[in-house]
């Protein structure tokens, strides 16, 4: 998880870290305005935003516990840019129902029109994780998750496009496009797309959401991002990175998958199982996807292309999860070969699991992508 801090004065970074903690305060409350258009605050009974409207976030959005926030198709919600730092943050027993249309998606956007620029969606939920004492914090916010009930459900994500973020207060707390703390199975989150952001794309800190349809674009950190023991299900996930000559940069991992990272070994395993995943990078120097730190997966049918080491495996407990086919690898296609740090699970032993290397992948731009996934077309960028 690369760090990548925006530039505003000290005096506002100040500010910004005050917030962080502010989840549990009673902040002015919001209602559902006739008139007014800005969103900030503590919402603490039902929220909607409706349809075609555009918003203005103005700091942070703290979804509190029993309260939905709803989000009908159309709706532009937009940072500004100012000394206040933004984002939002659902709690454990809250809700957001944002329900796009291909033809009519929820765009969350910024003033300025650059990664790093507000601080993305963060949504908390009772599912298990591997942390410490099996409870967490939020990077952003401070929120609690995690618990024992996997089929926890945070509401509904679909047809929803968030740009330009990845905030960063400091090497601790940085903010991705969304990210999913112990959410649970009972979670919808289809056709979400995290556009030009300056951290990871989507990261999972443990939990069991099921995604589908998900793209990450030109986002320079990690576009998919694990850890903790997500065992969730993902169906049809992309990431592209457009070449550097193009970002004036090279990004990190296309995956970065691991259990824990202070014990491999801990409990739930990170064990999601994926399908039809096209992966397009650029970084010589880079990972396409980096399993790692005692991950388990399950990977059916990927193409993974423009990374110097499209598929790396890095520890000892990775390594024989795949040698024992408690993880499993079928149908990957990546444009070299793998990379072994332990010697472990090798590229001989990947290519007789039924896998490719040295494929010749020819994406050149996300158009390319979108010619195989038509569930792409129409609200995406």
């Amino acid at each position: 998880m690369k760090k990548n801090y925006f530039k505003f004065s000290s005096l506002a970074l100040i500010a910004g870290m005050c917030v962080i903690a502010s989840c549990d305060n009673d902040d002015d409350p919001i209602v559902n305005p006739d008139d007014s258009s800005t969103l900030h605050g503590a919402v603490i009974s039902d929220l909607t935003l409706e349809s075609g409207k555009t918003y203005t976030l103005d700091g942070e959005l703290i979804v509190k516990t029993g309260a939905t926030l709803n989000i009908e198709e159309g709706v532009t919600v937009v940072s500004l840019y100012d000394d206040k730092v933004d984002y939002i943050v659902v709690e454990q027993g809250a809700k957001i129902n944002a329900v796009g249309t291909a033809s009519s998606p929820i765009v969350m956007t910024s003033q300025k029109e650059e990664p790093g620029a507000w601080g993305g969606i963060h949504i908390c939920g009772f599912a298990r994780t591997n942390a410490e004492g099996g409870k967490g914090s939020s990077e952003i916010g401070g929120a609690t998750y995690g618990g024992d009930k996997d089929d926890d459900n945070s509401g509904v994500l679909k047809f929803v496009r968030v740009e330009y973020t990845g905030y960063a207060f400091d090497e601790e707390h940085e903010a991705n496009g969304i990210t999913f703390y112990g959410v649970g199975s009972g979670t919808t989150v289809e056709n979400c797309e995290a556009y030009h952001g300056s951290d990871d794309g989507f990261e999972f800190f443990g939990g069991s959401v099921n995604v589908k349809n998900m793209v990450a674009v030109n986002c320079s950190d990690d576009s998919f991002d694990w850890t903790e023991g997500w065992n969730g299900r993902g169906e049809n996930l992309v990431a592209f990175q457009a070449p550097e000559s193009v970002l004036g940069y090279d990004c990190d991992c296309l995956v970065e998958a691991d259990n824990n990272e202070n014990n491999f070994a801990a409990t739930p395993v990170s064990h999601p199982v994926l399908s039809n995943l096209i992966l397009i990078g650029n970084g010589a120097g880079k990972q396409g996807i980096r399993l790692r730190r005692g991950t388990q997966v399950e990977i059916t049918s990927a193409k993974v292309t423009g990374k110097g080491k499209p598929l790396a495996v890095e520890s000892a407990e990775t390594e024989n999860a795949l040698l024992e086919k408690v993880s499993r690898l079928s149908g990957v296609a990546i444009s070299g070969t793998l990379d072994s740090k332990e010697g472990i699970y090798t590229n001989d032993k990947f290519v007789a699991d039924g896998n490719t290397s040295n494929a010749t992948l020819g994406y050149a731009s996300l158009e390319d992508i979108a010619k195989e996934c038509s569930w792409m077309n129409g609200w995406t960028r």
